[in-house]
């Protein structure tokens, strides 16, 4: 299962050379994941009342090509594979308009606790879904 959605690229987006900001395409990134996960039902905030919170723990992105002001950027998140420990998300930012791709990147997340330690095994929850969309990834 894909989750996709589409950005406008406002001049706060941007940098001085008039090319779309690092900064914005992680922002972008992490709006995919947030949302990628409430789409499976698990809602950051609910996540935290279990004593659940997934921090990014690795991050590989590979800028291919700069987005302008006022492109239409898409957004595709995909969950690419889990093991007992860490879910590991997928990603990419296009041109709504071309299909150029802007930004390939691969995300690794962890489950800790909300005082900071690792859950030795990814919470049932976490696991259920995320191995439920493996299992049917259209």
């Amino acid at each position: 299962m894909k989750h996709t959605f589409e950005q406008k690229v406002y001049y706060s987006d941007t940098d001085a050379y008039g090319v779309v900001w690092h900064g914005s395409y992680l922002r972008w990134l992490e709006m995919g994941r947030v949302e990628y996960c409430e789409k499976l039902g698990l809602n950051l905030l609910d996540l935290e009342k279990q004593d659940i919170v997934m921090p990014v723990t690795n991050m590989n992105i590979r800028y291919k090509a700069s987005g302008r002001l006022n492109d239409i950027v898409v957004v595709e998140t995909w969950v690419k594979k889990i093991t007992p420990v860490t879910v590991v998300f997928e990603q990419t930012i296009k041109n709504k308009e071309s299909g150029k791709l802007f930004i390939q990147a691969e995300f690794e997340v962890v489950a800790i606790r909300n005082n900071g330690s690792l859950h030795r095994r990814m919470p049932e929850v976490l696991k259920n879904a995320f191995e439920k969309v493996l299992a049917c990834p259209a």
